[in-house]
């Protein structure tokens, strides 16, 4: 029976080994969102003299916006890894956070980045207004705060867990 044990313990340890998989289709994707980029980047460039200035900040903040969800990609791949997966080897080019990061303060970032995203895309609908309707407006700010309140709770969640962490010890 201990034998059964060790073999079911070691398939279930071996799994975390999939998730590389995923790690490496995000690494993917990610390349493919920066020749996405690129592109993006020599429109605006090539077009600059033809936009006015509202039109020349909703493309910058299109960039902004582009440049937070890859570095979101980045902060879920590494940490990702490094949680589930295995360590990175101690090298001079670690990222400094490497290894600080764990699941509940990755899911704290991934909401805050969530919440700057959109607070970038309604800025651009903002700026945009007479493109929309008063009840799309009025629903983007509804969605948008509800990002909001979500990433609150999520880092009061996180506060209290690490209280609780702190005065009886880590939880297995």
């Amino acid at each position: 029976m201990k034998r059964l044990e060790l073999l079911v313990e070691s398939v279930i340890l071996a799994s975390r080994w999939l998730l590389v998989v995923f790690y490496l289709g995000l690494a993917v994707a990610l390349a493919i969102y920066a020749v996405s980029f690129a592109g993006k980047l020599f429109e605006f460039a090539s077009n600059v003299t033809l936009l006015n200035d509202t039109d020349t900040i909703l493309k910058m903040l299109g960039l902004i916006d582009a440049a937070l969800v890859a570095s979101l990609v980045v902060m879920v791949i590494i940490s990702g890894y490094e949680n589930f997966v295995s360590r990175f080897d101690q090298s001079g080019d670690q990222v400094h956070w490497l290894g600080t990061i764990d699941a509940g303060s990755l899911k704290i970032k991934v909401a805050s980045t969530i919440v700057a995203i959109s607070s970038i895309h309604l800025l651009q609908v903002f700026l945009n207004s007479t493109s929309y309707t008063t009840f799309q407006l009025m629903w983007l700010t509804i969605i948008h705060l509800a990002f909001v309140v979500s990433a609150l709770f999520l880092a009061y969640i996180d506060k209290l867990s690490a209280k609780k962490d702190k005065i009886d010890g880590p939880s297995l």
